[in-house]
């Protein structure tokens, strides 16, 4: 897919900008010579296990082509919305009903602007990779970008599959609610697609006790789909169980929850049964008062479910959202609107796990921070609970969201570094709803093997390829292969 380049575009509007493959070259971010050789020689073939991501199962098991470059690459990427708004493009132009080539224009005249933002980085890796597009966007070579790329699009090869394909991942880890049927996972594994795309059960909203008609009506669906009744705790606990068992039989392997901060609430379970059932008849007078303990209940009761399946939990902590509640009506949530949190997280984590290693029901742990204030305190946390025999059993995962960038991802990795293992560390996943977006796992390796590169070459670490590469290639796929239980 790469072999064709648009050598003939114009450079940039204003003249003042170089072709891409003056900064994005084969060497890029890599400023040493062993940096090069680890990534060349170690890094760059091997498969991506994609083991967190938000891609959308029906596309890929539909595996039909995106219609034009808008619908696959803006459609959906509130990083590419928020830096639109940011430069005063006006809303039609970016969630609105503008054409999609306008919108397209839109962001090309944006990416210049776009400089020392990974957005600038990114794009320029996604139209390379795959597309080919060897220059920088502008709004001048917007319309030949877009015709080039719309039409490679229509090929076999740049399906949702076929991109997936390209990019060599082995294992894409989908993120579902639990009152999906999990047929478009069903589908891809009858079908024989390479790629594994396996569900991960992510139950964040039987959390929202205090949630009024939707939480209710949300436990009517969940009661729906499993064929059972939820009138207690108990039962509810039943319905949650019966769910994992079916995603454990269409191969769940993963949970993921997305939280301000795991709850630190406590109360006993007979008087949250009450409130609780109260909430079920209508009556949320109490619901906030015990909203933080409900949910402690439910995530202690679901690790210990997730512990006796012998699956990975993973915990994305630390984000604010929907802090433009005006926008929040016209857009509604994940459209650009939430930032970084500034949560007290240390407390609440430790009692989490505690209660749970003192039962010896801690499965294994992916804690991902959005703070890069709390790094050491996250690095510090996951060394307090290794154990079992389990090579990284307490995982500091990867940077993410704000932090995926190349300033959050060193700062990931030194605190990992210098407070843990990184030999041990699971490495780099997409977080992203763009099948374009897996030359985030390229940038990853790039910087991991720069960050240990310069270091050999300072003398800070021995001058021996094979070893660090062998490192290398642990952080950017082994280790994943054996921590996750994918077979």
């Amino acid at each position: 897919m790469q072999e064709r380049i648009l050598s003939t575009l114009p450079n940039s509007s204003r003249g003042f900008l170089p072709p891409a493959g003056a900064f994005l070259q084969e060497d890029f971010l890599l400023q040493t010579r062993s940096a090069q050789e680890l990534y060349h020689g170690y890094a760059k073939d091997l498969p991506i296990i994609d083991y967190h991501c938000h891609l959308s199962p029906e596309a890929i098991a539909l595996n039909q082509n995106y219609p034009n470059l808008t619908s696959i690459w803006l459609a959906g990427d509130h990083y590419k919305w928020r830096a639109l708004r940011t430069l005063g493009v006006e809303e039609k132009y970016i969630t609105g009903d503008a054409p999609d080539e306008e919108k397209f224009q839109k962001w090309a005249a944006a990416v210049p602007y776009t400089l020392r933002n990974p957005l600038f980085h990114w794009t320029h890796m996604e139209l390379k990779n795959p597309f080919g597009v060897n220059q920088l966007l502008s709004e001048r070579n917007a319309g030949e970008v877009y015709r080039h790329c719309n039409a490679l699009l229509q090929k076999p090869e740049f399906t949702p599959q076929g991109l997936l394909t390209h990019f060599n991942v082995e294992m894409v880890g989908t993120t579902d609610d639990p009152t999906d049927d999990l047929s478009f996972h069903r589908q891809l594994a009858e079908n024989g697609f390479k790629t594994k795309v396996l569900p991960s059960f992510r139950p964040d909203k039987v959390f929202h006790l205090s949630g009024g008609d939707s939480f209710r009506e949300y436990l009517m669906l969940l009661a729906g789909v499993s064929g059972l009744e939820i009138f207690n705790l108990d039962s509810l606990l039943e319905v949650l169980e019966n769910r994992l068992n079916y995603f454990h039989a269409h191969g769940c392997r993963l949970s993921d929850h997305g939280l301000t901060s795991l709850p630190i609430g406590q109360v006993p379970a007979h008087e949250l049964n009450k409130v609780f059932t109260d909430v079920l008849q209508g009556n949320d007078q109490e619901a906030a008062q015990y909203q933080d303990a409900f949910a402690r209940f439910l995530l202690v009761e679901l690790g210990r479910m997730y512990y006796q399946k012998g699956w990975v939990q993973q915990f994305h902590v630390g984000a604010i959202r929907n802090n433009n509640s005006r926008m929040l009506q016209v857009n509604g949530p994940d459209t650009g609107y939430d930032s970084i949190g500034d949560y007290g997280q240390i407390l609440s984590m430790a009692a989490f796990f505690n209660q749970l290693e003192q039962e010896n029901c801690l499965t294994k742990t992916i804690l991902y921070n959005l703070n890069p204030a709390d790094n050491a305190a996250f690095a510090t946390m996951i060394g307090n609970f290794q154990g079992g025999g389990i090579k990284g059993k307490m995982q500091f995962g990867s940077a993410w969201w704000f932090l995926d960038n190349l300033d959050g991802m060193k700062e990931q990795m030194n605190a990992l570094s210098n407070m843990g293992l990184i030999s041990c560390f699971v490495g780099m996943l997409t977080d992203s709803r763009s099948f374009l977006s897996y030359s985030r796992h390229e940038y990853f390796r790039r910087l991991l093997c720069n960050l240990l590169g310069e270091e050999m070459e300072r003398g800070l670490l021995p001058n021996d390829l094979p070893w660090i590469g062998k490192i290398v290639q642990d952080i950017c796929y082994y280790n994943a292969k054996d921590y996750f239980p994918l077979n």
